[in-house]
C-alpha cells in the first residue's frame, strides 16, 4: 500500500513530519489548511482510522503504524491549549522543503 508523508506546523512554528499508511489522508487534509488543535486531532483520528481500515481490508489486520502516528500527533497536540493558535497542514504527499532564496 502506498504511504503518504505529510507535514504539520504547530502553533509555535515547530514542524512534524508524519506518515499515513494510505492515500486516504488526501480525503481529509490539503496543503496549506489551517485549523485549531482540537479539530486537527479529531480529524486525524478519523483519517488514521480510515487508513488503518484500508490496510485491514487488504491484508487482514489493522495498521499499527497508523495508531503509532496518531499517538505521536496526540502527544504533541496535548502540549497546546485549544486556543494556542492554528495548526497548519504544510504539505500532504510530499515533505515540506524550506524555501531557499535564489542567488541574484
Amino acid at each position: 500500500m502506498p504511504t503518504v508523508d505529510f507535514t504539520l506546523r504547530w502553533p509555535d512554528g515547530r514542524q512534524q513530519r508524519c506518515t499515513s499508511p494510505s492515500t486516504v489522508i488526501h480525503e481529509h487534509f490539503v496543503d496549506g489548511q489551517e485549523m485549531p488543535v482540537p479539530e486537527l486531532v479529531a480529524r486525524m483520528r478519523v483519517a488514521m482510522h480510515a487508513a488503518s481500515e484500508r490496510v485491514r481490508a487488504r491484508y487482514g489486520f489493522a495498521c499499527t503504524g497508523a495508531a503509532e502516528q496518531l499517538e505521536q500527533i496526540e502527544s504533541v497536540a496535548a502540549r497546546y491549549g485549544g486556543d494556542a493558535g492554528p495548526v497548519t497542514v504544510v504539505a500532504v504527499g510530499k515533505p515540506a522543503v524550506p524555501e531557499v532564496p535564489r542567488a541574484s
